[in-house]
């Protein structure tokens, strides 16, 4: 008998005998054919996500700009990747940064080159969820446009 797509000799010429013509089965002729080529937004995602407590560049830049606004005395406080919060059976949340505004709230933010709707809709939902934190997405502004970061609350 064949185990998963693994045919021997006598096995692939009893499968012609019993199917016709057919030179092989529809499996394997899908696994012949070529991949379809990538869409242009899944070519701009990274081959594999950095492992946890590591920053990526926007993250690096960000914590940079909270580092100015601590010193600056804006900020008490902030941390990265700090809370993990839970959504439901197997879904957690963690934003990028936990932060202190002078006044005593805690805020969290999300740092995005860009959004995609997964990832807008944990950050509503964990929102809904968890009203006691102030939700803060932060998308880099191109230094051609002026730079800095928008701020969009949830």
């Amino acid at each position: 008998m064949a185990t998963g797509l693994r045919f021997s000799e006598e096995e692939y010429k009893a499968l012609k005998q019993r199917t016709g013509s057919r030179a092989a089965p529809p499996a394997v002729e899908a696994l012949t054919t070529e991949p379809a080529a990538p869409k242009p937004q899944d070519r701009m995602l990274a081959l594999g996500r950095l492992p946890q407590g590591k920053m990526n560049r926007t993250e690096a830049a960000y914590a940079a700009h909270l580092e100015m606004l601590k010193h600056a005395g804006e900020i008490t406080w902030y941390q990265f990747e700090a809370i993990k919060l839970r959504l439901g059976k197997n879904t957690f949340y963690t934003p990028d940064f936990a932060v202190r505004l002078k006044s005593g709230e805690l805020e969290l933010h999300e740092v995005k080159g860009f959004w995609k709707d997964d990832a807008r809709v944990k950050i509503k939902s964990a929102a809904y969820l968890y009203p006691i934190f102030r939700f803060v997405a932060l998308t880099m502004i191109r230094k051609r446009d002026g730079g800095g970061w928008r701020r969009e609350e949830f």
